[in-house]
């Protein structure tokens, strides 16, 4: 009762998942709080390399917030792009990424992008502790 008391209180309205690789999923959640206020957590979720279960890093970030964490990230984010690595091609790891979802697709017979949307309606109840923890969706196949 308490679990499921917990659940409401801290209540998902959205979540994103991005995969990073073959060990690092992000999630982006959208919680919504028991006094109808939101916030996000930010979860980086890291395959052991023992393969034993995840490790996870949460940043919690409230509204009062988004704007500053925002520009700080665009500001750091386009440093690197700009002065540090201009040459790089950033766009490589999304075009491996869209080709992999591709080859999954024609290997399941099916749409694997349509039936792996990230994005989850307001009506849904999303508990991304129980999906990372779970082990299920690992990436060890994927070529990148």
């Amino acid at each position: 009762m308490d679990n499921e008391r917990n659940q409401r209180r801290f209540e998902s309205v959205y979540s994103k998942k991005v995969r990073a690789g073959k060990r690092r999923t992000y999630f982006f959640d959208v919680r919504k709080t028991k006094g109808e206020d939101y916030y996000l957590t930010l979860t980086e979720s890291t395959k052991r390399f023992n393969g034993d279960g995840y490790e996870r890093h949460k940043i919690f970030l409230y509204k009062e917030d988004f704007n500053r964490f925002v520009q700080g990230l665009e500001d750091a984010v386009n440093y690197v792009k700009t002065e540090l690595m201009p040459d790089y091609d950033y766009d490589e790891y999304t075009r491996r990424h869209e080709e992999w979802e591709a080859k999954q697709a024609e290997e399941n017979g099916s749409d694997f992008a349509s039936n792996n949307n990230n994005d989850v309606s307001s009506n849904e109840e999303v508990d991304v502790t129980e999906e990372v923890d779970s082990g299920v969706e690992t990436e060890d196949d994927m070529s990148w």
